[in-house]
């Protein structure tokens, strides 16, 4: 019999007026310490209105994680409405994130971290337009499956971390149990509505962030969600944990002080690449 998952500990992610300004509206979903949310290390819900043409944003050097940027709305330099974007930073990399016109977007982006023997690898990009995100379909339910494997079906991209992102639809009164491994560090972010979730029908609402348990065992495990009195959205994210400590500092990850000390040494001396220049072979479109 597989076990039943539920929410452990929930709060609402509170938002803030981010760097980009009195328009851009900041939300940090991941508010537990490193080892509970391993191996997930930041998830930030970015709302920008830019009613302006003034830049905003910039080039900064990223290194040792992966970074998968969620796209729910607008539109942004290499990613649509519905896309996603999973950057991995490896042994470094610097890229230019700025907007110099009106905008409207709303923005997930997640940092997860990889294992040890990989923090080095060559940097690496992956595109994938909405039309290519395998998606379920079922009575009232719909589930974009963007990375990892749910409901039977797989999504192509590729993660240094066994990883599941989904994003995830229910009608009014709709439900629909998932089937995530018990092991994998799993979080709910609610968009938009109100969700019961397990037998236990713990109640989340916009903004809330609810936490599952998580067993040492790898079995099969059962999530409950039901929709409440009107349409709901969510987004699940699950993960194998590593283990693993990290250092992190700005926009490097690393095992060691040194090891961020040598990031921005390299940084300064301008041994970063950056991204404009990625051959073929390191940028994936699906």
């Amino acid at each position: 019999m597989a076990i039943k998952r539920k929410i452990t500990s929930s709060y609402v992610a509170t938002g803030h007026q981010g760097f980009m300004g009195a328009d851009h509206i900041a939300r940090s979903v991941i508010q537990v310490e490193f080892p509970e949310s391993d191996p997930f290390i930041m998830l930030m819900d970015d709302f920008l209105d830019k009613s302006n043409n003034e830049p905003v944003g910039g080039a900064h050097p990223h290194a040792g994680f992966e970074i998968v940027s969620l796209l729910i709305d607008g539109k942004m330099e290499g990613i649509e409405a519905g896309g996603m974007q999973v950057l991995t930073t490896g042994s470094g990399m610097v890229h230019t994130e700025t907007i110099e016109e009106k905008a409207l977007l709303h923005l997930m982006q997640l940092w997860i971290n990889i294992p040890k023997e990989k923090r080095n690898i060559a940097p690496k990009l992956q595109d994938i337009k909405l039309d290519k995100i395998p998606t379920i379909v079922k009575d009232d339910v719909s589930i974009r499956v963007y990375t990892g494997a749910l409901g039977g079906v797989n999504s192509p991209v590729v993660t240094n971390v066994p990883l599941i992102i989904a994003d995830i639809k229910l009608n009014a009164n709709a439900s629909t149990t998932l089937h995530i491994p018990s092991s994998y560090t799993t979080f709910l972010y609610i968009l938009n509505g109100n969700v019961f979730v397990g037998e236990e029908s713990k109640s989340l609402s916009q903004y809330d962030v609810g936490w599952l348990d998580r067993m040492s065992e790898d079995e099969e495990s059962e999530l409950l969600l039901t929709s409440g009195a009107e349409e709901s959205r969510l987004l699940l994210y699950s993960a194998q944990p590593l283990g693993e400590k990290i250092v992190s500092q700005g926009p490097f990850i690393a095992d060691s002080a040194d090891g961020i000390a040598d990031l921005y040494k390299k940084y300064r001396q301008g041994k970063l690449p950056h991204i404009n220049t990625f051959t073929d072979d390191d940028f994936i479109k699906f």
